[in-house]
């Protein structure tokens, strides 16, 4: 069993994409990022990425195919097949136990339509009993800025959520938010921290607009 999140460093591509984008579908030459995959692959063996549309639908994965799932957790009790999570800005949940792991994509959609829950649910319906999460690097409380609708629309259900940014503007903690959904599950949580946003070797949409995807990958 392990996990990994990568970051911007180590790939091929170039400029905006520099240089370890593992995505597809922002702009960078193909033949680039299915290099990356390839030099991502050779130090942590084939891994199952997802086509992800800030839903909730969650996949069980009994194999990694060059197809992508629509869907934005996926969930596998095999040992040796590795899922990934791509962001850039929002959260890579990675859940792990001793017979099932799973990668969440939770962004603020993701947050309310319950993904994690679901991505949950489903390793237990494996026979996960104790699950452990590891929330990885994206957007802090401070970077988020939001309307006031969406705003009021998110701590209404999250009110762990709640945050301002530095000049005092509304924003929407996630990671804060998403602890308190994990523990009321009985997860365990462990943070590998950074904001996107901040660090400049992370991928950030909010901070650069055209950007590329680091992931999240766990496996049994």
């Amino acid at each position: 069993m392990g996990y990994r999140f990568t970051n911007r460093t180590g790939g091929v591509s170039t400029g905006a994409f520099s240089s370890l984008n593992l995505a597809l579908h922002v702009g960078d030459e193909p033949a680039l990022v299915l290099e990356n995959r390839r030099v991502l692959s050779q130090e942590i063996g084939e891994h199952q990425y997802m086509e992800q549309v800030h839903g909730n639908r969650v996949v069980i994965v009994e194999a990694v195919s060059d197809e992508p799932p629509t869907a934005d957790a996926l969930v596998t009790g095999i040992p040796g097949v590795a899922l990934a999570v791509m962001v850039a800005d929002c959260i890579p949940l990675l859940l792990t136990s001793r017979v099932a792991v799973a990668a969440v994509h939770v962004g603020r959609k993701g947050l309310m339509n319950s993904v994690a829950l679901g991505a949950i649910a489903a390793m237990r319906e494996i026979g996960a009993s104790e699950i452990s999460a590891t929330i990885g690097p994206s957007i802090c409380g401070r970077c988020y800025e939001v309307s006031k609708e969406i705003f009021d629309e998110v701590i209404a259900v999250h009110p762990a959520a709640a945050a301002t940014t530095q000049s005092g503007t509304p924003s929407l903690d996630l990671p804060a938010a998403l602890e308190r959904v994990l523990l009321a599950q009985g997860v365990s949580i462990s943070f590998d921290r950074g904001c996107t946003v901040e660090d400049p070797a992370l991928f950030s949409y909010r901070r650069d607009g055209v950007t590329g995807r680091q992931a999240g990958i766990v496996w049994l």
